[in-house]
């Protein structure tokens, strides 16, 4: 086939499919739609959002953002990737990428184990949830921001980022959905569903 004009030849087929109306691999449909069945905690936002275009020849995304017990804000992306044909770096066909950047307050950003600590919130997340992966690997990155001068905003702010993607073994990803609520709440310190904080109401 062809490639379209302006589309690089390595990603011809995949914006074959991403272009025109192409019934969906079963696969896909049922891990989009095991996604979407997960019922997540009340205090997350979700939004589902145009996934990207290139990575694989089918991708659903959205967007989550919720607010802790100490107003830390904390804002995720969760992305499925689907190439019938497979792809020997992901070793299956089912990928699924997690993007989460929370706010910190500062005692907490001078531990120097934070990195160990965010990505643990993972792991945990995923094991606890019985998600079925292989092949999981990714960063997790502090940032720390200073305002000078006439800027609006907190003289200092600190962050955490946390990229991961790991293969799904086949198309129940319930238990994957599971496991990003389960991070994104995590990051930002909301008790466990029933449990109310001290202090609060």
């Amino acid at each position: 086939m062809v490639p379209r004009p302006g589309v690089p030849p390595s990603l011809g087929r995949f914006a074959r499919h991403t272009v025109s109306c192409v019934t969906e691999p079963e696969i896909f449909r049922r891990a989009v739609g095991t996604l979407k069945s997960v019922r997540h905690r009340p205090e997350i936002e979700l939004t589902e959002v145009r996934p990207p275009q290139r990575l694989a020849p089918w991708a659903y995304a959205l967007t989550a953002e919720v607010t802790g017990p100490s107003d830390e804000l904390s804002t995720g992306r969760l992305v499925l990737l689907h190439d019938p044909d497979g792809d020997e770096a992901w070793g299956g066909v089912l990928r699924v990428v997690a993007y989460v950047r929370v706010e910190l307050d500062h005692e907490l950003a001078s531990d120097p184990l934070l990195p160990e600590v965010g990505w643990s919130w993972l792991t945990e997340a995923l094991e606890q949830s019985g998600a079925r992966f292989t092949a999981l690997g990714g960063t997790v990155t502090q940032t720390s921001s200073a305002r000078f001068g006439d800027i609006a905003g907190p003289a200092r702010t600190d962050d955490l980022e946390l990229r991961a993607s790991w293969t799904a073994l086949d198309g129940e990803l319930a238990e994957h959905g599971t496991a990003f609520y389960e991070l994104m709440a995590t990051a930002v310190g909301l008790p466990p569903v029933g449990v109310t904080l001290f202090g609060q109401r």
